[in-house]
């Protein structure tokens, strides 16, 4: 197989700043019952001349303008999101696009807050076989557009944002080891009833906030953790690491307790683990390409290291990749 690796990263993140404090303006809530219950403080909000699109254009470009790629040379575009532009076309060829890599195709990745690590992973193995010499992985959400503003336990958690990563065959394989999953007993758990073909866009939908995102949190909440776990050790295993081995774990940014959960029950110090949904809160498929460029930034990644990367999210989907850091990454 063809070597892999991951070569350089990019970010976009809205310029309206909404607090915890601005929040409890709107609705029945406080900052400290926002902090104690999920560890966020504050989150990005798009403008409405922002779209999931121009989010994720804005984090190619950066990628790519880094990288010194020529736009031409681009082979492929996957965007990782549960808030489309629209239901058609895809937000891949809109990026295309927006960003003249004409020579590219492209897709809509669907596995919600594991995205970003599906398309990882579905973009190493074209490069692997030799399908594609690279590839555009991106990460973007506008989640503040399907939020019930009016329902205190959803419209905290969530934030708008996009994260991009370019992956290209390389002298030595980065890419050591994955697990991708899903379970779809659970798609009750986390889902958005209206606006598709089972519950068509009416005036009874509309009426009936068929349109906003539906989540049983504490249930969600005891299903991840150990599909996490397993997901991370089983990843470990396949690569022949142990996990005390990997220098840092970037996990999915749902919810400060789900990550301290997960670090008690692997038995790893949590400060091995990257957080930054305090700033953030959950961006679903953007959380971890923009957890992985804040870790980037702060220092906490070195070439050679083991990095974990781990997403769960609606359907219920889990996926998790490791990685060694490779020298010649740009950030």
């Amino acid at each position: 197989m063809i070597p892999v690796k991951l070569s350089a990263l990019g970010i976009y993140l809205p310029t309206q700043v909404m607090t915890n404090h601005d929040l409890a303006k709107i609705v029945d809530t406080s900052d400290e019952w926002i902090r104690t219950r999920t560890g966020i403080i504050e989150r990005r909000i798009a403008s409405s001349q922002e779209s999931t699109s121009t989010l994720a254009t804005a984090a190619a470009k950066q990628v790519l303008d880094k990288r010194g790629i020529d736009l031409l040379d681009i082979e492929m575009i996957l965007v990782a999101t549960m808030m489309p532009d629209m239901p058609f076309p895809s937000v891949a060829c809109k990026v295309q696009d927006n960003i003249g890599a004409f020579n590219a195709f492209g897709f809509d990745i669907s596995a919600a807050c594991s995205g970003f690590v599906y398309g990882l992973e579905t973009a190493a193995s074209f490069i692997k076989a030799g399908a594609v010499r690279n590839a555009l992985v991106i990460g973007a959400e506008v989640l503040s557009r399907c939020i019930d503003w009016q329902d205190r336990s959803t419209c905290v958690l969530f934030g708008d944002g996009a994260g991009a990563a370019l992956l290209e065959s390389g002298e030595e394989n980065c890419f050591l080891g994955s697990v991708l999953r899903a379970d779809g007993s659970g798609t009750d758990l986390l889902y958005m009833p209206g606006g598709g073909s089972k519950q068509p866009t009416s005036v009874q939908s509309v009426e009936n906030r068929q349109h906003f995102l539906k989540m049983n949190g504490p249930e969600l909440f005891q299903a991840v953790v150990p599909i996490v776990c397993e997901a991370i050790t089983d990843t470990c295993n396949k690569a022949q690491i142990s996990i005390e081995d990997v220098e840092l774990i970037i996990p999915h940014q749902a919810n400060i307790h789900i990550i301290e959960e997960v670090a008690v029950y692997l038995g790893i110090p949590f400060e091995r683990f990257m957080c930054n949904l305090h700033k953030y809160g959950n961006t679903s498929a953007a959380s971890i390409p923009i957890a992985l460029y804040d870790a980037v930034q702060d220092g906490k990644i070195v070439a050679g290291d083991y990095v974990m990367m781990v997403g769960f999210g609606a359907g219920l989907t889990c996926g998790a990749s490791l990685i060694r850091w490779d020298k010649s990454f740009v950030c």
